[in-house]
C-alpha cells in the first residue's frame, strides 16, 4: 500500500491502485511519506483493506455500512444520515464528528444530568413516575427540569420550566414564597405605622 505503482495524477483527481477508479484528492487519507502526499488507496478502500487483515488476524471488525454519498452512518442510533445532521470534527478523516447531532445532543444530556445532579436517565425518569408524571408544584404542566438546592446539592425534584424559573426567582427563600402565597390569597403582608417612624410588621 505503500508504493505508487498504477497511480495516475490528474489535477484534483487521483486514481486508486486497489479500485482503479479515479476520485477527487479528498477521498484520499493524507501521508507525507508518499510523492503527492496522499495514500496511494482511497479512504473506502483502504477502510476495506484494513478490515480485511483485522479478520485475517483473528479480530471482531464492525460492519462496514455502505452509504450513498454526502451521507454517513451513526453506529449510535444505526442510521444513515446527510451530512448536514453532523458537526465538524477537523481531526476526523472525514471531517464530521463520530455521533450524528441528535446523539450528541442525547450525550449531552445525560452528561449534564450525571456532572450536575449525579443522576442517570433512568433515575430521573423514575423520580418523575413517582410525581405523576406533572410538575410537583403546579401538579399540571409536564415535569422536564430538575430542581436542586443550591446549598445542599440535594435533588428536590422535577418541575416544570415556569415553576423552576419562579423558583430562582425568589432565590429558594420560603420566607419570600409565604408571603407571595399570602399576598396572592389577598392577604397583603404590608407594615403598620404603630408610631410616627415605627412600622410593626405582621406576624
Amino acid at each position: 500500500m505503500s508504493g505508487e505503482s498504477g497511480l495516475e495524477l490528474e489535477g484534483d483527481v487521483k486514481r486508486c491502485s486497489r479500485c482503479k477508479e479515479h476520485k477527487p484528492r479528498v477521498a484520499f487519507a493524507r501521508n507525507a511519506a508518499m510523492r503527492d502526499g496522499l495514500q496511494a488507496y482511497c479512504r473506502e478502500c483502504a477502510s476495506a483493506y484494513h478490515q480485511q487483515r483485522q479478520v485475517g488476524k483473528g479480530r471482531n471488525v464492525r460492519p462496514r455500512v455502505d452509504v450513498p454519498p454526502g451521507h454517513k452512518y451513526c453506529r449510535t442510533c444505526g442510521e444513515i444520515k446527510p451530512h448536514s445532521e453532523w458537526t465538524r470534527n477537523r481531526t476526523a478523516s472525514d471531517g464530521l464528528a463520530t455521533l450524528c447531532k441528535a446523539c450528541k445532543a442525547v450525550k449531552g444530556r445525560q452528561r449534564h444530568l450525571k456532572r450536575n445532579y449525579g443522576l442517570t436517565e433512568a433515575e430521573r425518569d423514575e423520580l418523575i413516575a413517582s410525581q405523576g408524571g406533572v410538575c410537583c408544584i403546579c401538579l399540571s404542566a409536564s415535569a422536564a427540569h430538575v430542581d436542586h438546592c443550591h446549598k445542599t446539592g440535594r435533588v428536590r425534584g422535577v418541575l416544570c420550566f415556569s415553576c423552576n424559573a419562579a423558583l430562582g426567582q425568589f432565590k429558594d427563600r420560603p420566607d419570600a414564597i409565604r408571603r407571595a402565597a399570602a399576598y396572592v390569597e389577598g392577604n397583603a403582608w404590608k407594615p403598620t405605622l404603630v408610631a410616627p417612624g415605627v412600622y410593626q410588621l405582621p406576624s
